[in-house]
Formats: structure tokens, C-alpha cells, sequence
């Protein structure tokens, strides 16, 4: 992977397993994937733990709880058993349309 998708701070082997789980999971307001949304504000494996920052497009987003399910399914799924996993939902900085992706713009019309 040549372009950083989000800050990560772990093992190198682990961050493509970790980028393609959260490219499954989808915001269904826009139908395009959390990642290329810029949802993703950082993972970080440290002592037997994955800790994954999140933010939504807005606080009144109603498919919070969808996506952060989503992401810790797809997260357990893909990660191995004894790795810890804590998803955060974090609102600063605030999310901004800056985050979104090359193709997530082209996709928006942007």
C-alpha cells in the first residue's frame, strides 16, 4: 500500500488485514466504505490490543451503531483471536469533506 489511509502505529504485517476489514464496512448513508469516507482516524496495536479511533460525518449520524457494530465484526473476523480489540468513537478533530478520498470525490461528484 502505498498511500497511508489512516495513521497506524503496529506491526507492518497487520495493517493490510486491518485496511481490507475496514474497507468492507460500509457507511450506508453514502454507500461507499468507511475508509475512503475518512472515517478512520487511527489504529494502534500495542501490548495484545487493537484500538481503532472513529468518527461519523456528523453527530447526528443514524447509523452510528450500525457502523461501529460493523466494525468490530469485520475487525473480529479478520484479526487473530488473542488480539483485544476496542473501537473508539471520537468527534475531534471534526469531520470534514477534506477526508474523503480521491475516489470516494470522483464517486460524489466532487
Amino acid at each position: 500500500m502505498s498511500e497511508e489511509r489512516f495513521p497506524y502505529d503496529g506491526p507492518a504485517e497487520l495493517l493490510p488485514v486491518v485496511t481490507a476489514a475496514l474497507e468492507r464496512v460500509v457507511d450506508p448513508e453514502v454507500a461507499l466504505n468507511i475508509v475512503d469516507v475518512g472515517l478512520v482516524y487511527g489504529v494502534r496495536v500495542k501490548d495484545g490490543r487493537l484500538d481503532v479511533d472513529v468518527t461519523m460525518t456528523s453527530a447526528a449520524c443514524p447509523v452510528t451503531d450500525v457502523i461501529i457494530g460493523d466494525i468490530e465484526d469485520e475487525l473480529d473476523r479478520a484479526l487473530p483471536p488473542e488480539l483485544k480489540l476496542h473501537v473508539e468513537l471520537v468527534w475531534e478533530p471534526p469531520w470534514t469533506s477534506e477526508r474523503l478520498s480521491g475516489s470516494a470525490r470522483r464517486f460524489m461528484g466532487w
